[in-house]
Formats: structure tokens, C-alpha cells, sequence
């Protein structure tokens, strides 16, 4: 019996029209359905092929499915950039699975082979199943980190479409390529998923590790075709090409059916309780998401619920459970958490229930944004706007994948962002996804590699231009500095380490530290090293699967956070730090008026000095604890702008809280940067001083949040008007009288958003702005 769709724009009048909801739902866009245009299959297709989609449903592909099966199957490099849902699997596997059957030998050796990378595991297990699922006679199978060491030797003997991740291919596949021989030289198509993702730093590696790839790959006598496909990428043929460093022919026309999907924009109420420094504050976007999920999950529609944070993660399940019992005691079961942490057993086990519909409801990261093929999904709710319009309509993707109407609601946090969108819905509908942001060029992501490919195979002269213009003075430097030495075959690894480890492809900062049971020794969960300090220190509160742990000791030597379990415990724990920065050098400048606007190298050290605890749910701060852990120092990008003296004696701001109208302008900087940026905020920081010691002036800085940049703040130094232009009218347009969390408030501010001064941020961005330059 087929399940009946759920009217999407009457299940948001149902929900935003129930009592004490009034003037939540902010704005409602019904995007209409479309139809679909089929295309007959190639000439080339092999029967064994077309009968083995057809009996998965596909009688005749797409349009835009066969045109760029064609072109790739002709040995042209394609960027598929069409919708969710689209089928851009097909599209890559149809030339990739024909080209195996077809030069396999007579006893089964391999004559092709396909290497699919995805950014995530979860993705490319999820892609195996659907490979598999064909029932053709090819052999896939993943190479991850999950891969026993039999499995991997067997890949490597035998494997024909391997799916990985990049960084199983620079870890090991790229190191240990001699022992992958066959495998490479027999590679005919590159297939790169979800290639959006791949921005910032993480994209700058990638770009290096393709690179790396195309050259180990052609000393084998292989020149493999690149596919890539994302749903939300902007100029993808640019995008695509500075990734692989190939042209590439971009196909952006969808032809795929899609049913209609209303969209609403979903502001909380205000609560009754006051903030810090006596604002008024919004009820959390993530309880506000509970709430919706139950009501969606009691009315029968199966939902997505999308959260920032790991523990707002685990929150909304529980929160969600207990409210479901209160209605119906067989549906707490049918709602669970997923999350980055998980060991792989369970993220495999709750991917399962989801596909088959056992659960009715999901609260989860961004881990579940990607493809992953979860069908039968009607809604989606997201809690605060995930950082990026191609994130956006990512989750919003994960609903209505089987072409049925979906509903799509954005909840917005209460943070400048966030209110702006909620309250100019045209800066989300009908505006193109953010340009892919990413520097090949940043220096402490290019050396790392060139050691890496001299490592692999000697580098010669003519390696150096695939790696970019400033490859070679990279040489010269890793020459000098000892670790590459030239000879008349080239450069040469000389190190006894292991190459490919200089290059933290994630910018983790290391190896992750566990969380373990202290009376057990059990790895509970694991942390990134750059999140440890503010998440994994000693009284931190940790939720886990519904289980609520505290830890008690940190380890930074041997990576270990000792836990135990504190069920009892109603609170929350937030980390705050000081930060310090100094300018380094000055790259770029413009004059505007009096005032300046710089780009740049800055170095910033941050130290987590003490924690919050907060009262959960609610909010309240029941107290903060000091905390002893050592500084850390980056030296990063950075963007930055001056104001003389003078300038502010003319304004009439020679009086006004200088340092709190600064502090306040960089908090709402921050927050809007992601509308111009591919970066939220959690990418980027930022530091301010009403007399800096470098600049003598009044200065606002916001750096990224990696080594040598990520290039999040050179894109905010060439869209500076536009920028700081929003941010004005921001500050402008909130209604509250001192500053609050949706205009110059950050949650993660060092300095409990002290001092703050809205009115004379207002002044202070009214003085910088006034002889801007045109936009454009």
C-alpha cells in the first residue's frame, strides 16, 4: 500500500498556526514540481546494463544523465551540477560500469577500473550499496578506514570500483602506489562526489592529493577521465577545474522530476528570561526544532532534523523522545541521534532503520547532509542556518527524494545571520549558491604535498607547473630547509618520516583524542584536537547516545579525555578563551577616506581560560569555572580596517565606548561574512582593539580559522562593502535597545560580550563606510 504524501504548505499552516505560535512563520516559498525529460540509452550501453537498472526502477535514463555519460564516455572531464536527487550516480557509474564489463579478460582480470571519492565514509558505503544492489557482475568494494588489512589486500589484487575518501587515497593509496600498480594502471574514470564540499583548507589539500594522483597515474601509463558531481556548487566548470587542475566541461541542466517543496523561514519567540548583560534573548533554535520534529513525527511524516552541534545532536533526540511519550509511548523508540562519534557499527545500524522506515525521526549533524540516498523522507528542519546557501539546500535535498511534495523548514539561532535571513527571505530565493573558496597556493598545504609526490616518485621541472605557479619556490624552500634534496633525477624525499604525514588533510590538528570510560577503558566517543580545549576539558558535560557523561581529566600527550557517567546531571558547559593577535604582513591595502582596509597575514593566539555551566534546558549561567590550558598560536589570513583618531573626534564618537563599539562591530562582522564567503562562522574569528599596537588606530580583524589562510577572509577583503555594508543594516534594523544575540552578541565571544556598544558600532561602520569604493 502506497503511503499517502503529506500536503507540505498545509503541514506548515498546521504547525505555525497552533497555539502560542503566532508570528514564528516568517515566510512561506512553495517551489513548483517539475517534469521530467527521458533520453533513449546510448548505442554503447551494453543489455546486461540497461537490465540491471531497469530493474531498479530506471526503464530510460534522464537527459542530462545521458549527456554526460556521453561526454565522459568520450574521455571528456564533466562536472554533473544538477539538482538533489538528480541522479548524477548514473550519470557517472553508467560509463564506468560499461567500460569494466567491457575490457574485462577472458578469466576475469580487470581491464578498467573506477576510483570513486566521496568526502565521507558514510557516503561511500552508501554508494557500494547502490553499485552492489545492480547485481552486476563488477567487483566494488570500499577502502576506507573501517577495511580490515585482508580487505585491502584483496582491493588491491582484485578490486575494479573502489570507493575511498581523500584521505585513504593520500594516507595510503597514493604512499603504498607501487602496491596498486594494476589498479592504476588500469584506471579509466575519477569519479569526485559532493565536490562542493571541498572548500577552504580541506579543498586546498584535495586539490594537491588530485594532483598527486593524475601523476602517479600517468608514470603507470594512465590518463583517467574526471567526473564530478554536487548539487549546490557555484561556476562549477571553475570550481571543478581549480580542483583537478583540468578543464572541465560543466553540465548545469536538470532534467530529472521533482515534486514541490515548501520552504519556511521560522523564527523563535523571544523568552522570558534575560541573556547575558541583561539582553533579551530568542528560545534555541534547537528546542524549538524539538518541538517541531514531535508534532511532524506524531502527524505520521517522516523527518529530518538538522543541528549544528554534536550535543544539540543528542539533545533534540532526547528532548524529542520525551515528548513523544507524553503522546503515544510507541514512538520514543522510533526517534534517534546520529552524529560524527559514533563508532561505525552504530552509524551503519541507524542508517539501516532509517532506510527502512523503522525510524520515523532523525536528529542529526551535518554527517547526514551529504547524498546519501534515504528515501521516503517528507521533511526537513534545520536548526539555524548551517553556514552556507549550498548547505542550505543540501539538508533541504534530504526530503523528497522519491519525487513526492517535501517541506523544508529553516528555524532561525539567535544570531545576526540567522535574523537577517529569516527577515530578508530574497538573500536565500532565487540567489546563486557561494562561489567554492579554496587557495592551492597557501603555502602550508603546498609543501606538505610536494614531499609528498617527491616521496612517491622524484619530483622533476616538469612535475612542478601541475602543482600550481609557486611550486617551485616551494622546492627551493624544502630544499634549503633539509627536507627535499636535489639531484640530476630531481628532488628526492630525504626524511625518514612518512610524507603524506605532514599533511592534516581536515586541519584536525592531529591525531583525535578519545573519550574513555574511566572505569572501564571503553572509547565512548572521540574529539578533534582543535575542539578538545573547548570541548573535552576537565568538567566539560558530554552527551553521548542519550547517556549524559562528565569528563574529569584531559591528556593532550596521549590524547585521552577520562569520563564518567553523571546521569543526574541538568547542565551544559560552554568554554570561553582570550585571544591576542599581531600583524605579520601586510599583503594587500585600499584607502577609504581616512580609514584603511587591509588583507593579510596576522598571527593569533587563543588560551581557554574557563567554562560555563548552564542550566539545561533554559539557558541560565549557573557558574564559571577557571580552566589551566596552554595557549595556541596560528598564523592565518586575516582581514582588517582602520579608523583614525580624527576620524572618530569627527563623528562625535571622541566620547563613546570605543572598545565595546569595536567589539561589537567584529561580532556582527563574523556573523554576516558567511552571506559572501563559503564559511560560517565557526570557520573564521576575530579580534578587536579600540588602539592596536601595530596600526596606532582603532582596528577590527576577522582571520580564518586555519593555518595560512583558507581564504574565507581574502573573499571578505574583495566583497568588504557589500559586507560590512549588511552588517550595518543589521545593527540597524534589530529591535533591541542594548545589542542581544541576533545583532552584535556572539556565542563565542572570550569575553562573556563585554564590552558591547550597538549604537556606536552603528557610528563607528557609518565612519568607515562613508568614502567606500562602489560595490563591484
Amino acid at each position: 500500500m502506497t503511503r499517502p504524501t503529506p500536503d507540505p504548505q498545509a503541514l506548515v499552516e498546521g504547525l505555525a498556526h497552533r497555539p502560542g505560535r503566532e508570528d514564528r512563520l516568517t515566510h512561506l516559498r512553495v517551489l513548483p514540481a517539475r517534469e521530467a525529460t527521458f533520453e533513449d540509452w546510448p548505442d554503447w550501453v551494453p543489455g546486461p546494463v540497461r537490465t540491471a537498472y531497469a530493474g531498479r526502477g530506471v526503464a530510460r535514463p534522464w537527459r542530462h544523465q545521458v549527456v554526460a555519460a556521453e561526454a565522459a564516455r568520450t574521455g571528456q572531464h564533466v562536472v554533473v551540477a544538477t539538482g538533489t536527487a538528480s541522479g548524477k550516480s548514473l550519470a557517472y557509474q553508467l560509463p564506468g560500469l560499461t567500460e569494466i564489463l567491457e575490457r574485462r579478460g577472458p578469466r576475469g582480470q580487470r581491464g578498467a577500473t573506477v576510483l570513486y571519492v566521496a568526502p565521507t565514509k558514510a557516503l561511500a558505503h552508501d554508494q557500494l550499496d547502490g553499485v552492489r544492489a545492480l547485481g552486476l557482475d563488477v567487483r566494488a568494494v570500499t577502502h576506507d578506514g573501517d577495511s580490515s588489512r585482508e580487505q585491502r589486500d584483496w582491493t588491491r589484487a582484485f578490486g575494479e570500483y573502489v570507493l575511498t575518501n581523500p584521505d585513504m587515497l593520500h594516507r595510503s593509496l597514493l604512499p603504498g602506489h607501487q602496491r596498486w600498480s594494476s589498479f592504476l594502471g588500469s584506471l579509466r574514470y575519477v569519479v569526485i562526489d559532493e565536490c562542493h564540499h571541498y572548500r577552504g583548507v580541506f579543498g586546498a589539500h584535495v586539490s594537491h592529493v588530485l594532483r598527486r594522483l593524475r601523476r602517479v597515474c600517468a608514470s603507470y601509463g594512465a590518463s583517467p577521465t574526471f567526473v564530478l558531481a554536487s548539487a549546490t556548487v557555484a561556476d562549477p566548470e571553475v570550481a571543478a577545474s581549480r580542483l583537478t587542475g583540468l578543464d572541465v566541461l560543466a553540465l548545469t541542466t536538470d532534467h530529472s522530476p521533482r515534486g514541490r517543496l515548501a520552504v519556511a523561514l521560522w523564527e523563535p519567540p523571544f523568552v522570558s528570561h534575560a541573556g547575558e548583560n541583561g539582553a533579551p534573548v530568542r528560545r534555541a533554535a534547537s528546542s524549538e526544532t524539538a518541538d517541531l520534529l514531535t508534532d511532524l513525527m506524531v502527524d505520521g511524516v517522516r523527518t529530518l532534523a538538522f543541528i549544528r552541534s554534536r550535543r544539540g545532536v543528542e539533545q533534540v533526540a532526547m528532548v524529542a523522545a520525551e515528548l513523544l511519550g507524553e503522546v503515544d509511548p510507541s514512538l520514543p523508540p522510533r526517534v534517534a541521534a546520529y552524529r560524527g562519534g559514533y563508532l561505525p557499527e552504530e552509524r551503519r545500524a541507524l542508517e539501516r532503520r532509517l532506510r527502512e522506515g523503522d525510524l520515523l525521526g532523525l536528529a542529526a549533524t551535518n554527517a547526514l547532509e551529504l547524498g546519501i540516498d534515504i528515501s521516503g523522507l517528507d521533511a526537513v528542519v534545520i536548526a539555524g542556518f548551517p553556514g552556507t546557501r549550498a548547505a542550505l539546500w543540501q539538508q533541504l535535498g534530504r526530503a523528497g527524494r522519491d519525487r513526492q511534495d517535501a517541506l523544508g523548514i529553516l528555524v532561525a539561532r539567535d544570531d545576526p545571520l540567522d535574523t537577517f535571513l529569516v527577515t530578508h527571505p530574497e538573500s536565500l530565493f532565487g540567489q546563486p549558491v557561494e562561489a567554492t573558496v579554496f587557495d592551492p597556493g597557501n603555502e602550508h598545504v603546498l609543501g606538505p604535498h610536494l614531499c609528498a609526490a617527491a616521496q612517491e616518485i622524484p619530483l622533476t621541472e616538469a612535475d612542478l607547473p601541475l602543482f600550481g605557479p609557486t611550486a617551485r619556490a616551494a622546492v627551493d624552500a624544502l630544499t634549503l630547509a633539509g627536507l627535499l634534496r636535489r639531484r640530476p633525477r630531481g628532488w628526492f624525499w630525504t626524511d625518514r618520516r612518512r610524507a603524506a604525514d605532514l599533511a592534516d588533510l581536515r586541519s584536525t590538528g592531529g591525531s583525535a583524542i578519545q573519550r574513555v570510560d574511566e572505569a572501564t577503558g571503553r572509547v565512548v566517543g572521540t574529539v578533534d584536537p582543535g575542539g578538545a580545549h573547548a570541548t573535552a576539558h576537565p568538567g566539560a558535560v558530554y552527551l553521548h547516545l542519550g547517556e549524559t557523561w562528565l569528563v574529569t581529566a584531559l591528556d593532550l600527550d596521549d590524547h585521552v579525555a577520562l569520563m564518567h557517567p553523571a546521569p543526574d546531571l541538568d547542565c551544559t558547559t560552554t568554554a570561553r578563551e582570550i585571544t591576542e593577535i599581531s600583524i605579520r604582513e601586510e599583503r594587500r591595502a585600499q584607502t577609504w577616506g581616512e580609514c584603511r582596509l587591509s588583507w593579510g597575514l596576522v598571527e593569533v593566539t587563543h588560551q581557554t581560560v574557563s567554562y560555563l555551566r548552564r542550566r539545561q534546558p533554559g539557558g541560565e549561567v549557573l557558574g564559571e569555572e577557571p580552566l589551566d590550558l596552554p595557549a595556541r598560536s596560528l598564523v592565518t589570513a586575516a582581514v582588517w580596517w582602520t579608523v583614525p583618531g580624527d576620524a572618530l573626534d569627527d563623528a562625535g564618537l571622541a566620547t563613546a565606548d570605543l572598545p565595546g563599539a569595536a567589539h561589537a562591530a567584529e561580532h556582527c562582522s563574523i556573523g554576516l561574512l558567511p552571506l559572501f564567503a563559503t564559511c560560517d562562522r565557526w570557520d573564521i574569528g576575530g579580534v578587536s582593539t579600540a588602539l592596536h599596537p601595530d596600526t596606532g588606530r582603532l582596528t577590527v580583524f576577522v582571520h580564518d580559522g586555519h593555518p595560512g589562510g583558507a581564504g574565507f577572509a581574502e573573499r571578505g577583503y574583495a566583497a568588504a562593502r557589500e559586507w560590512l555594508t549588511a552588517t550595518r543594516e543589521t545593527i540597524a534594523s534589530c529591535a533591541c535597545a542594548d545589542g542581544c544575540p541576533s545583532c552584535v552578541q556572539s556565542p563565542k565571544c572570550g569575553n562573556q560580550n563585554h564590552p558591547l556598544d550597538k549604537e556606536a558600532a552603528g557610528l563607528l561602520l557609518d565612519v568607515l563606510l562613508e568614502h567606500a569604493p562602489p560595490a563591484g
